[in-house]
């Protein structure tokens, strides 16, 4: 026993070792003006090698996997206050409530619709693919099957019962729907006795310019959280464990790539009329925080500083759309992934679907995106809604719990990828996306170089 934990904490010293090296290295290259997102890049490669190697060799990754908890943890922290405040901000700027009526409406459809199209993406990717082929009926012995939550606890779990017991236990829809009715009542007091709520306003609005700094601070942390992600993901997974399944694994990563590409670079192009090379290399921030952390609450901080400071989207439009996509835009989890699993459990069992059923994966997916909001797990909840609607077997997915955290990273930044797209066209529609800043081709770097 003694033998086991020496070689444990010596082959944890190794990692932690290693780790300070790439961590000085890429501060290095801060200090040297690299661009943010360069490094991220590179950190994000030097975690993979070294998450190989560390695999490779049986070295313990527990020092790297804590550095990227710091790293998560930091972002999380910021995202309860950050929905209270922005929410509130931006809604309390607003003098028509009829305006925020219409700007509800534009953001939910284009959420729908984008992930109605994802599924379809992801339907006839698979079907393309078969993933599910040749693949024994065996099911992981740790496998539990997500229990569907009825319509009426759903709707109960969104209502906020206790805002600061919500808060405390990171529920964002509650607090998301705690925060409009704040600020719907100041609009309301507002518009018939303003100097009432105008010491309120203001608090709200130095809170939100604090907060803005302390985001600056937590990002910087980013390329050194991306290479303890990578690293640690990479020497938990190894190869021999994705084997059975990489054929899912291509066919998901190949679903995802092509929502990026014809659905939101469709939509930046013809609809919000941008450079999509550009948009991709603003949006770069969010989309590896989104890969790294697969989380869209952790993202949220980011996204909202890539959406005002490199998108020029107004801060009143990205408060609101932003942490709304955060809860109910899932073009990957809701949209692709349930599409790929039916398919995957289809083939997997010899269960024949046809046109009906097709019909029914995409509808279903749509509207269980938006029927889970707020329910821990939403891709596991979206895919066993869609199979309990087409009446295949639930033990299927349980097939796909290996591979499930390498797929979750391309989901996620296809998730928030999602709500960048959505918030940019909302915006582009108010009158609310400063163009020609958008369009100069100095790079707004965030401040995120050290000091």
């Amino acid at each position: 026993m003694n033998n086991n934990l020496i070689q444990a904490f010596q082959t944890n010293w190794i990692s932690l070792v290693i780790s300070l090296v790439v961590i000085g290295f890429l501060y290095f290259l801060g200090k040297k003006r690299v661009s943010f997102g360069y490094r991220v890049l590179i950190g994000l490669g030097i975690g993979l090698v070294v998450g190989i190697f560390l695999n490779a060799f049986k070295l313990d990754a527990k020092s790297v996997s804590t550095i990227g908890s710091i790293y998560v943890n930091l972002i999380k922290m910021m995202v309860i206050p950050l929905v209270v405040v922005l929410v509130i901000n931006s809604i309390a700027g607003i003098s028509n409530l009829g305006q925020l009526r219409k700007i509800g409406i534009k953001t939910i459809s284009l959420f729908l619709a984008t992930t109605g199209v994802a599924a379809l993406i992801g339907l006839l990717v698979a079907l393309a693919f078969n993933p599910g082929s040749g693949i024994a009926q065996s099911v992981p012995q740790n496998f539990k099957p997500k229990e569907i939550p009825t319509f009426s606890q759903v709707i109960l779990d969104l209502v906020p019962a206790n805002p600061i017991n919500e808060m405390a236990t990171g529920k964002v829809v509650p607090v998301l729907i705690f925060a409009i009715f704040i600020a719907v009542a100041i609009v309301h007091i507002g518009s018939k006795k303003p100097e009432v709520v105008q010491p309120v306003k203001q608090l709200i609005e130095s809170l939100a310019s604090v907060l803005h700094q302390v985001i600056k601070y937590v990002i910087r942390l980013t390329p050194y959280g991306v290479y303890a992600l990578i690293a640690a993901m990479a020497a938990r997974y190894g190869v021999e464990t994705l084997k059975p399944l990489i054929m899912l694994i291509i066919a998901t990563y190949t679903a995802l790539l092509l929502h990026f590409v014809i659905t939101f670079g469709g939509l930046v192009t013809f609809v919000a009329r941008v450079n999509p090379l550009k948009f991709l290399r603003k949006a770069y921030p969010t989309i590896a925080v989104a890969f790294t952390t697969r989380s869209s609450y952790a993202t949220l901080p980011v996204n909202l500083e890539v959406l005002t400071k490199r998108m020029r989207v107004s801060p009143r439009i990205a408060s609101f759309v932003a942490p709304l996509g955060a809860t109910i835009n899932m073009n990957g989890c809701g949209g692709v992934w349930p599409a790929m699993v039916a398919i995957f459990v289809a083939g997997v069992y010899n269960i024949q679907l046809g046109v009906s059923d097709y019909i029914l994966i995409v509808l279903v997916s749509m509207i269980s995106s938006v029927g889970v909001a707020g329910v821990p797990g939403p891709a596991a909840i979206s895919t066993t809604v869609v199979l309990t609607a087409l009446g295949l077997p639930l033990e299927g997915l349980g097939l796909t719990l290996a591979i499930d955290a390498i797929v979750d990273m391309g989901r996620t930044a296809v998730n928030a990828t999602g709500t960048t797209v959505s918030t940019l066209i909302v915006a582009d529609s108010e009158g609310e996306f400063d163009r020609a800043s958008f369009d100069r081709d100095e790079e707004d770097e965030l401040e995120l170089n050290p000091a």
